[in-house]
């Protein structure tokens, strides 16, 4: 599956995500050299039998295809300023699996590509099972000539029919924004739904089993309801952390994302402090929606 023009692969990140996808390359094959601030998660890589870098410095020299799963949008940009760019060098491909702002993916785009470099910005979604797995969903965006020679890579990690060329650079964020999009404001309906009952003094296993309890939309009305029910609902996410990457797609492309725009700033203006899924800090919109309820 190994192409000659993509031999060794450099992974800066090693999360919950990055971990995982890191493993699989390693095991499909590939050479790959791993690097995370955090001692331990090398270890745990060098316990596969994969190389490990010193730091990001050293992965970017010794590989010819640089992937990074990085937190959030701010330490990817600071990364890549700091230190891919500057190691960069001509053919080098560069891969931004993790979600990063729009118009940023652009600029970092044109800055490689003054070092005779590429980056391919391919968001994924489906979590850590999805990356434990290789059935991830990969949004890519980039050259398409450059993103067809690194298909057989992404195709390790994402299911190869979801390993989807969106097109130019950002592109693969903007859909990746459609998909975090829909996943939160459907989750953000569902819980201020469930939120309007439970507030008006309804039971809310009432709620849920005459509301609930079905397929389509009674479906994924009934997982968010269940967890409120069983104790979780402060722990729902709605994609705050990410929120304002898509206002600002907006704004600079000229149109409105309302309801996105009413979320994040009701979600701002709460103090109900947690951590999502992915570790970042963020805001319970459950929290904020129930503080003066009997529902929290």
């Amino acid at each position: 599956m190994q192409s000659q023009e993509l031999r060794t692969i450099g992974f800066i990140g090693l999360g919950n995500m990055g971990s995982r996808m890191a493993k699989n390359l390693h095991n499909a094959g590939y050479p790959l050299i791993g690097y995370d601030i955090d001692a331990a998660k090398c270890m745990a890589l060098a316990a596969t039998g994969a190389a490990v870098g010193q730091d990001t410095a050293e992965v970017v020299r010794n590989s010819d295809v640089v992937m990074t799963s990085l937190r959030s949008s701010d330490i990817f940009c600071n990364v890549a300023e700091q230190h891919l760019i500057p190691n960069a060098r001509k053919d080098h491909v560069f891969i931004d699996l993790g979600t990063t702002e729009v118009e940023r993916t652009r600029e970092l785009a044109t800055a490689f590509t003054e070092r005779g470099a590429a980056l391919i910005d391919a968001p994924v979604s489906g979590g850590p099972h999805g990356s434990e797995t290789g059935t991830l969903r990969i949004f890519v965006g980039g050259d398409a000539a450059v993103v067809e020679k690194c298909r057989p890579i992404l195709e390790i990690l994402g299911e190869p029919k979801y390993v989807v060329y969106c097109g130019p650079s950002g592109s693969g964020q903007i859909v990746k924004g459609v998909n975090q999009l829909a996943m939160g404001l459907g989750a953000a309906a569902y819980m201020e739904a469930m939120a309007f009952g439970v507030c008006a003094g309804v039971d809310p296993k009432a709620i849920r089993e005459v509301v609930g309890m079905g397929d389509g939309w009674r479906g994924e009305f009934d997982s968010i309801a269940k967890r409120i029910i069983d104790g979780g609902g402060n722990t729902l996410v709605v994609k705050y952390p990410e929120l304002p990457y898509f206002l600002a797609a907006a704004e600079a492309s000229g149109f409105e994302i309302p309801l996105t725009e009413a979320l994040y700033e009701f979600c701002k203006n709460g103090n109900y402090e947690m951590f999502d899924n992915m570790n970042r800090p963020s805001r319970s919109f459950w929290r904020t929606l129930t503080k003066d309820s009997d529902a929290e």
